[in-house]
């Protein structure tokens, strides 16, 4: 990144809201300006102001540095005199005073405590009355990848302490909230139909039954917060990434019939204090966030401009939130984040002067590097520590931050499983180069080798491009050699999609026709499956230590599970030892070890026959 160009952090956006079309002129002081738009919340409490309350409402919000640059036309001024009530300027400040404050609208911008807090009381503009007139019920839909599931159980959470319910229940909802993904375009179009559906399910809603609201959070939000206020005008909130907070707020304010919107990105929030609500209370797993945003500024990647900056959660948060589902039965966290090996924790005083780890040999970046902060082989040691019996995962990474005792740690210890994510992308250095990834195939292909040599039988996973800007066919070829030579256990290909504000979309042209990256990608996927089929396929005869998560979804006579690299395992629900050593035979059930001995593998499943129950510690004599 060059250095005049700006982080996507540091715009100023602040939440907003904002009112419908015919009540004030949005051009004027609205999302043109991208200034908050207050003009409907100062209508909905007073009316008809004298001169004086008219410059005393001037007078605050501009204080608060809110008010908008470009005054209201006579036309728009008189619209707000129209609908104000005729309480007088006494009613208005007493009832202001009670309302939000700036605090409400700005985040402390201090690091993340320690010490576990609870989440705030519900806020002064949520009165016992709208949170006890209906006890609304919400419904969550989530798009996208493991952190947008993260981000669904932490949205619950904030909602949950604010006295909403929850409804798996399309048509029970009263809000319907849809957690989006915006890394490539067919992720959007799927929101846009998806919207198109709710939308009509909202103008059909009975008048007898409270109004339906729709919200639109995440990246999507962050991205297009504009087009979905114009062009979906049914939506009814609009909320980042980092504005999960304010969603009680935003609510309350389309309780009124306004738009709200809030996709403040922030240098600072990681939800540290909010312990979220899994979605699924009885599941095997969890996900556990320990960063969020990316620093990499890849060419071809929004999310950068989507999550913003990297920051860390306290480790202390991490370890709390652990230790807590491990004491709820969980059996297998993975640890998430945007470039989650680059956890950098600085809450602790005494490490803010450690020294950076080195970068994988023949790997570099566009940023300098980062000193001070307790480092990702650290809390990898610390979480694994919390208990022998859970299995840790990490994702997703980025492949120059595998220093030597990461690599080392994952060998010794039996409960982080021996699976990497690598993801290249392109097998061409030329390629790599455009997409700015910071390493050459050579580099890339020297670090699997010593991923190999130090973690031995460890399965491997990555992410590929197919037709990115440029690309020929004896870059594409490169890539499909990468493929046969690698020989990934699980892989995830697409084809390129340009995203606005990249530096693709203002450097580079996205010249490869559509038809030529879908060849490319059919092609890629073919090989991915013929090399996943052999090196899966080396499996068979041997025995597996599985996590049981549940019946199949395919035969409800047999389960499944997912074995130490994260492959699927489908075995019979037949009776196997207790392994106790009794005798005993029992029938496994979810949360489970058992294991597996592999009779058959393809490109994605392993099928194989109960040997027996086990323990992570006791797994590998009986193997």
């Amino acid at each position: 990144m060059r250095g005049q160009e700006r982080s996507p952090c540091s715009e100023s956006r602040r939440p907003g809201i904002v009112p419908r079309s015919s009540q004030v002129a949005v051009s004027e002081v609205g999302l043109a300006s991208e200034r908050p738009v207050l003009w409907s919340l100062a209508g909905s409490l007073v009316s008809r102001p004298s001169a004086a309350m008219f410059q005393s409402l001037k007078h605050v919000l501009g204080a608060a540095g809110m008010f908008p640059r470009r005054p209201l036309s006579w036309a728009a001024r008189s619209q707000c005199r129209a609908r104000l009530s005729t309480r007088g300027l006494e009613d208005f400040s007493a009832r202001l005073a009670a309302g939000p404050t700036l605090r409400h609208f700005l985040r402390n911008a201090s690091p993340a405590q320690e010490t576990h807090q609870e989440l705030e009381e519900p806020a002064p503009y949520l009165t016992s009355s709208i949170l006890e007139e209906a006890r609304r019920k919400v419904y969550l839909e989530t798009y996208g990848c493991q952190m947008n599931v993260n981000d669904t159980e932490i949205a619950w959470a904030i909602l949950q302490k604010s006295g909403y319910l929850r409804t798996h229940q399309l048509e029970e909802a009263d809000v319907i909230l849809l957690v989006t993904c915006s890394v490539r375009e067919k992720a959007e179009q799927v929101i846009w139909n998806r919207l198109r559906h709710l939308t009509a399910l909202k103008s059909k809603r009975l008048r007898s039954q409270a109004p339906l609201r729709i919200g639109i959070l995440g990246c999507m939000a962050e991205r297009l917060r504009e087009e979905i206020l114009h062009r979906e005008k049914l939506v009814d909130i609009v909320a980042g990434p980092d504005a999960y907070r304010d969603l009680p707020r935003l609510l309350a304010v389309a309780e009124s019939g306004q738009q709200a919107a809030n996709v403040l990105l922030s240098l600072d929030e990681t939800y540290a204090d909010v312990l979220p609500v899994q979605t699924s209370p009885d599941a095997t797993s969890a996900f556990v966030s320990i960063m969020r945003g990316c620093d990499n500024m890849c060419s071809y990647c929004i999310v950068p401009f989507t999550r913003g900056r990297e920051r860390s959660r306290p480790m202390a948060s991490i370890l709390r939130e652990v230790q807590m589902l491990s004491d709820q039965g969980v059996k297998e966290v993975t640890l998430l984040g945007q470039n989650v090996n680059s956890f950098r924790d600085t809450s602790e005083v005494q490490f803010r002067s450690a020294a950076a780890p080195g970068l994988s040999r023949g790997f570099s970046t566009i940023y300098k590097a980062k000193e001070g902060g307790l480092r990702f082989t650290h809390l990898l040691d610390q979480a694994s520590r919390v208990d022998p019996e859970m299995r840790i995962r990490f994702t997703s990474p980025h492949p120059k931050d595998f220093p030597d005792e990461v690599l080392q740690l994952i060998q010794e210890r039996r409960n982080i499983c021996k699976q990497l994510h690598l993801p290249a992308q392109s097998g061409s250095s030329r390629i790599l180069e455009a997409m700015r990834r910071g390493y050459t195939r050579e580099a890339y292909l020297e670090l699997v080798q010593h991923v190999r040599d130090s973690i031995p039988g460890v399965s491997l996973s990555s992410d590929f491009i197919a037709g990115f800007c440029g690309e020929t066919e004896g870059d594409h070829q490169q890539t499909v050699s990468l493929l046969r030579q690698v020989r990934y256990n699980v892989g995830f290909l697409f084809a390129y999609s340009m995203r606005q504000k990249t530096r693709a979309y203002h450097r580079l042209q996205d010249d490869v026709p559509v038809e030529v990256k879908r060849r490319r990608l059919e092609e890629l996927i073919s090989v991915f499956r013929a090399e996943a089929t052999r090196a899966n396929g080396a499996m068979v005869g041997r025995s597996q230590l599985v996590l049981v998560e549940g019946p199949s979804k395919r035969s409800a006579v047999q389960l499944c599970g997912r074995n130490d690299g994260n492959i699927r395992v489908v075995f019979p629900d037949t009776e196997m030892e207790d392994g106790t050593g009794s005798g005993a035979l029992v029938r496994a059930q979810p949360g489970d070890y058992v294991l597996v001995k592999i009779t058959s593998a393809s490109s994605q499943t392993l099928k194989g026959v109960l040997l027996r129950r086990t323990t992570l510690r006791e797994s590998a004599v009986h193997r």
